[in-house]
């Protein structure tokens, strides 16, 4: 059967599952070891044994950055360096480029298949920086409005700057960055302040 391009597919998408999988949810390493024997089979099927040792590397290279990203950095640039080596490992390998094209593919829907068990086991806690389970309402302790930005609704003030959209705005005597609602305001208008999200005020021209 590993003569077939596609079984590239099946073991190299398996592997990735599973070793993804570890990542995301807390298996104890059992989803670990089931991941490195597919794609080990899956190298040593295609390789000599030293090219075996630095394709093994280099996917095993992209899994770290992955979890690195994850511990550390959480904004998806290691992760999707880490893709990126582990794509080319099993590109590489592929005895022709037929089944190297099944084994990316492999990568790419074996990666979003272990979204899955998420929804089965108990996610590491490392990824909870990534992702917010709760909702952030006032009831739980959360606002996505500064307090002292969110008493400016409604206030008029002055505009001290050209508004286009962007500009500097004047409210009791203090000095805010503020946006228009797609209005060009000139400098010294009057305007009112229409909502407050965080920090970004948004304001409209007054009526003369």
């Amino acid at each position: 059967m590993l003569d077939l391009d596609w079984i590239s597919f099946v073991i190299v998408g398996l592997g990735t599952l599973f070793l993804i999988g570890e990542l995301l949810v807390n298996m104890k390493g059992f989803f670990a070891i089931l991941g490195m024997g597919f794609i080990a089979v899956y190298f040593l099927s295609y390789l000599e044994p030293g090219m075996f040792i630095m394709m093994m590397v280099i996917y095993l290279i992209g899994i770290i950055l992955i979890v690195i990203d994850g511990k550390v950095l959480n904004d998806g640039t290691l992760a999707t360096i880490g893709a990126g080596c582990m794509i080319l490992s099993v590109g590489i390998s592929s005895p022709n480029w037929v089944a190297g094209l099944y084994a990316i593919i492999g990568i790419i829907i074996g990666g979003f298949a272990s979204l899955i068990f998420l929804k089965v086991f108990k996610r590491r806690e490392m990824w909870t920086k990534l992702t917010l389970s709760d909702q952030l309402t006032s009831d739980r302790g959360y606002s996505s409005m500064n307090v002292s930005y969110g008493s400016l609704i409604n206030k008029e003030g002055i505009t001290l700057t050209d508004m286009h959209p962007v500009g500097t705005i004047r409210v009791d005597d203090k000095d805010y960055s503020a946006v228009s609602n797609g209005q060009w305001i000139p400098h010294d208008t009057k305007i009112k302040i229409m909502h407050v999200d965080g920090t970004k005020i948004l304001v409209s021209k007054l009526d003369s």
